[in-house]
C-alpha cells in the first residue's frame, strides 16, 4: 500500500487546522480504541501517536501528519471498512506504519 504522506500533513497546514484537527483525535480516539483495541495490534503505535501529538514542545507542523493519520484511523469511511474480517483495518495499519517510520527515532520517546 502506497500512501503520500504529504496528502495528510498538508490537510493540516496551518497551526489552526492542527489545533482543530487535534481537538477531534482527542474527542473520537478513545472511543475507536476502546472499541476496537482488542482486534489491531497496533494500538501501541496509536498511543504513541497520541502522546507526541499532545507533546507542546513538538512543533504544529510536525503534528499535522500525525493528526492527519490518527484521523484516517478514526475515520469510519476509508480505503477498506474496518468491519471487514481480518483486511478491515489493513490501510489503517498502513497509515500509522507508514506515519511511524516517517517520523523514526523522533518517536521512541513516546512509547510506554
Amino acid at each position: 500500500m502506497d500512501y503520500n504522506l504529504r496528502d495528510f500533513q498538508n490537510q493540516f497546514d496551518t497551526e489552526e487546522k492542527v489545533e482543530i484537527g487535534g481537538k477531534y483525535v482527542e474527542e473520537r480516539l478513545w472511543n475507536k480504541v476502546e472499541k476496537e483495541g482488542n482486534k489491531i495490534r497496533f494500538v501501541k503505535e496509536v498511543k504513541a501517536l497520541y502522546r507526541y501529538m499532545r507533546d507542546k514542545n513538538v512543533p504544529w507542523y510536525r503534528k499535522s501528519i500525525v493528526i492527519g493519520a490518527l484521523i484516517y484511523f478514526i475515520s469510519p469511511i476509508d480505503l477498506i471498512p474496518d468491519f471487514i474480517p481480518f483486511f478491515g483495518y489493513l490501510d489503517d495499519l498502513g497509515v500509522i506504519m507508514a506515519v511511524v517510520k516517517f517520523l523514526g527515532k523522533e518517536l521512541v520517546p513516546y512509547y510506554d
